[in-house]
């Protein structure tokens, strides 16, 4: 469109928001008229063409972690199976502090999420012991939160990025692994194994309008009871 057709449009646009104004209408009112107006216009609201995310397959993962593992770095083992089990985003795995962890419920609370929301993730329970010795350890040496480094200060999200893209680099991946594209793997693996979305959004942090109200009635304690049930089959 030239600048010359855009001219009229943006007037008559302008003429219209000045309309609105004095009128001052409801959302029904708005509603139906943008309604009409993506009619008159043929203006294509579909979103079909919106990429999806990459996820990493089980041989992926499995592939990866062996690099993990092979490093023999306990610390860096315990935090990307702290990303895998929990589905925790990073900027939130990094403040999480050992008093936010329940080991006795295998939870841990997530304060001050996305959108500043407080939730409960799980873990599993075969993972409690290495994890309260980890955190136990942190503790007699000053600690506060659970992931620390040297200098005993919280992990930054940059520094997370970087201990994940050298085992990815190690382990010859085609593809990096992200903390995000941990995130993704556990939330399609536990849809692939049956699991409602209803019972992974307590913990996954994900809110919409349409699911608000089926995920109202359902507690974490759904949720985890179905969790424990199948990660007992996670690859890793």
């Amino acid at each position: 469109m030239t600048e010359q057709k855009r001219t009229p449009v943006r007037q008559k646009a302008k003429q219209l928001a000045k309309l609105l104004r004095e009128e001052n209408p409801d959302y029904d009112y708005l509603r139906q008229l943008f309604r009409h107006l993506r009619t008159e216009l043929s203006v294509d609201v579909t979103h079909n063409d919106k990429k999806l995310p990459y996820v990493p397959t089980e041989e992926e993962i499995c592939k990866y972690y062996q690099a993990v593992w092979k490093a023999r770095n306990m610390k860096h083992v315990l935090m990307i199976k702290t990303l895998l089990y929990t589905g925790a985003r990073v900027s939130e795995l990094v403040h999480i502090k050992i008093s936010d962890i329940d080991f006795d419920r295998c939870q841990i609370r997530i304060t001050e999420g996305k959108g500043n929301k407080d939730r409960i993730v799980p873990f599993p329970d075969g993972f409690k012991e290495i994890l309260a010795i980890h955190a136990h350890n942190t503790r007699d040496k000053g600690g506060e939160y659970l992931f620390e480094s040297s200098w005993k200060r919280p992990y930054t999200d940059r520094g997370i990025r970087k201990i994940l893209e050298r085992y990815s680099l190690e382990a010859g991946m085609e593809h990096s692994i992200s903390p995000h594209k941990l995130r993704h793997f556990l939330f399609t693996w536990l849809k692939k194994q049956g699991i409602d979305d209803a019972l992974i959004q307590p913990y996954s942090g994900h809110e919409s309008r349409k699911s608000l109200e089926i995920y109202s009635r359902l507690s974490i304690s759904d949720a985890q009871t179905e969790y424990e049930g199948i990660i007992g089959k996670f690859p890793v």
